[in-house]
């Protein structure tokens, strides 16, 4: 995934609080109507994945449907290159 300066991407770690992490996703929608959730290792996938259906939730009375694509993305991390999963998130309307 190629990253551009319009999408926000929030870092997503084990210890993330889902909810937060729900209300940063819906509030880079409402104003930019996308960003973009990086998440190294399966603990952050888990709250990631959370975080988006959460969102989902709290942007639906709005009228705002959220897609997620998601890709992977090479970080390095103490001089290594790790793969992270980075999941694009958008709204339809």
């Amino acid at each position: 995934m190629s990253e551009s300066q319009d999408d926000a991407i929030l870092r997503v770690s084990a210890s993330s609080n889902p909810q937060a992490v729900a209300s940063a996703i819906a509030h880079a929608i409402y104003e930019k109507g996308s960003c973009k959730i990086r998440a190294v290792g399966a603990g952050p996938v888990n709250q990631a994945v959370k975080a988006i259906a959460i969102a989902s939730g709290y942007t639906a009375p709005r009228g705002i449907s959220l897609v997620c694509v998601p890709g992977f993305q090479s970080v390095e991390i103490n001089g290594e290159s790790i793969s992270a999963i980075v999941f694009k998130v958008s709204s339809v309307n």
